[in-house]
């Protein structure tokens, strides 16, 4: 039962939008006329049905949620987690031989394969690099391990450190969207100024959702 609510809550979930093109994610009308926020930061309260969230740069901003909010929870994942045939997400930094760091992992759910699939710039920190793809190999070291990603478009080699970030998706609900908890969002701007949550990625047990 736990697992055909996790495909159904994931399949909806949307994160092709948050992996992939800016505006993907939005209905086409809405893209016409109010691009995309992307929103890191923690909920600091709630006003009425207004979400308070201080964004990473101090800001804070006025968010609903949308009628039907796409809403998931984050949590910690592992290394040895990362198998060969698994679909995953990783946000990577150019070195400067041309190779690529990893400084995140997300490790797609089977429902979830195929997601934004591709590489493409992330704006995570500047440079910086999203690759969706298939693990093709694994060659693991103490240092870490290197991972060859194989998507439609070509593969990239991505070396993922042994002490960076790695997580994965469960199912979540508006329950989750409390004071105090970090929050990666897509939201839209709306007339009034304020900000509609499309989709919430919740950090769980006091993690900050590394996207």
């Amino acid at each position: 039962m736990y697992q055909a609510a996790l495909r159904r809550v994931l399949a909806t979930v949307g994160l092709a939008a948050i992996l992939a093109t800016p505006v993907a994610w939005v209905e086409p009308a809405a893209a016409q006329d109010a691009p995309p926020v992307r929103v890191r930061g923690t909920i600091e309260r709630l006003d009425g049905a207004v979400y308070i969230v201080k964004a990473r740069d101090g800001t804070e901003l006025k968010i609903t949620a949308a009628e039907k909010p796409q809403i998931a929870g984050i949590v910690k994942a592992s290394l040895s987690d990362i198998k060969k045939g698994s679909f995953v997400g990783v946000t990577a930094m150019p070195q400067a031989d041309g190779s690529l760091t990893a400084v995140e992992v997300h490790i797609f759910p089977e429902a979830m394969r195929g997601t934004g699939e591709g590489h493409y710039p992330w704006d995570l920190q500047p440079k910086s690099t999203m690759t969706n793809a298939n693990v093709d190999d694994v060659v693991s070291a103490v240092e870490g391990n290197t991972l060859t990603l194989k998507y439609k478009d070509g593969e990239k080699k991505i070396h993922v450190p042994a002490t960076i970030p790695i997580v994965t998706y469960v199912p979540g609900d508006t329950n989750d969207l409390k004071p105090g908890v970090k929050v990666f969002i897509i939201a839209v701007k709306q007339p009034d100024g304020t900000l509609q949550g499309r989709a919430w990625r919740v950090g769980r047990d006091g993690l900050t959702p590394p996207m």
